[in-house]
């Protein structure tokens, strides 16, 4: 088992990502921790909180960032993309359960110093807890086994400016900081998540499931297909970001990778932008192709799981 902290801004593909982390045998979750970016990192929190419940899965949860690494900024929130709520507008009651009394950057730098070598972080939001605990903690940087970082798009256009992917817009600072830092870091943008996608006719065998938990991810998901029908017209399903991040540290094989530089833009019309550059240091290992077919398949069986949650 592979010890992870899954750092999330829990919309509607972190939720996707948590059930495929959760039904993975492959994975030890340590805790997640919680940041701004599809909603505020107090609904961010809550939706995490609830996930876990439904799925009956006691994990704890460290609240995080706010606003951003270095101009202390709230960013506006995706809405219209992951709904009021930030899970397509489903979420039907309060979690009971309540958030650690620990700093999300706390509980990553505590962690990696009990365990040096051996904990994955995924970060699948914003990158600004990280950046907060490598800059409060900088002796931790050799000691963390890998950051896979749902973000970025190197080789293709953004999907929320033409250059800049949302996770990296959302914190520039916080990117480039984490990117250049000496972290081993596993980047998985929008160069391979686009080509994963989430039919929308699989979300429909979901409702046949006699299940609340299938019910429930079944219409969150359908309004998350909605959002990219509207922006991709006849596209009939939805990327799955997120939840390649966590398949990336259950199967490396499931993605190729290059290794080079990648510098983020932090002014102008280009914010967010990240440029590669493959003769520079330090480098980080950028994933350029997936095989799709076999993630999607795997995905799909531990989804299968899930739904048999009680």
């Amino acid at each position: 088992m592979k010890p992870v902290i899954f750092d999330v801004d829990t919309g509607i593909d972190d939720a996707l990502a948590m059930a495929y982390a959760l039904s993975s045998p492959e994975l030890e979750l340590l805790g997640f921790t919680t940041c701004f970016g599809n909603v505020p990192v107090e609904e961010a929190t809550r939706n995490t909180l609830a996930v876990l419940e439904m799925t009956g899965k006691e994990i704890p949860v460290y609240e995080g960032a706010d606003q951003t690494f270095k101009r202390g900024i709230k960013p506006e929130w995706a809405r219209i993309v992951h709904g009021e709520d930030g899970l397509g507008n489903v979420l039907q009651s309060t979690p009971s359960n309540r958030a650690a009394s620990s700093s999300a950057e706390d509980f990553i730098i505590e962690q990696v110093k009990s365990r040096p070598n051996e904990i994955t972080i995924i970060a699948v939001g914003p990158l600004t807890n990280v950046a907060r605990a490598i800059n409060k903690a900088p002796e931790i940087i050799p000691l963390v086994r890998d950051v896979v970082i749902m973000g970025g798009a190197v080789n293709v256009p953004g999907n929320v400016t033409p250059y800049g992917e949302a996770n990296i817009v959302a914190d520039p600072e916080a990117a480039d900081y984490v990117f250049s830092s000496g972290l081993s870091v596993t980047l998985v943008g929008l160069d391979v998540t686009m080509e994963t996608l989430l039919p929308l006719s699989q979300v429909d065998r979901w409702r046949n499931v006699d299940s609340n938990i299938a019910h429930f991810f079944a219409d969150m998901t359908e309004h998350y297909i909605g959002a990219y029908e509207s922006f991709y017209p006849g596209i009939g399903g939805c990327a799955l970001h997120d939840p390649l991040a966590v398949g990336v540290v259950i199967d490396p094989g499931f993605v190729q990778t290059e290794f080079m530089k990648v510098s983020v833009i932090t002014e102008g019309e280009e914010t967010g932008n990240t440029v590669g550059y493959k003769d520079s240091e330090p480098k980080i290992r950028v994933c350029t192709g997936v095989d799709a077919p076999r993630f999607l398949k795997h995905f799909l069986s531990r989804m299968t799981e899930v739904m048999s949650f009680s």
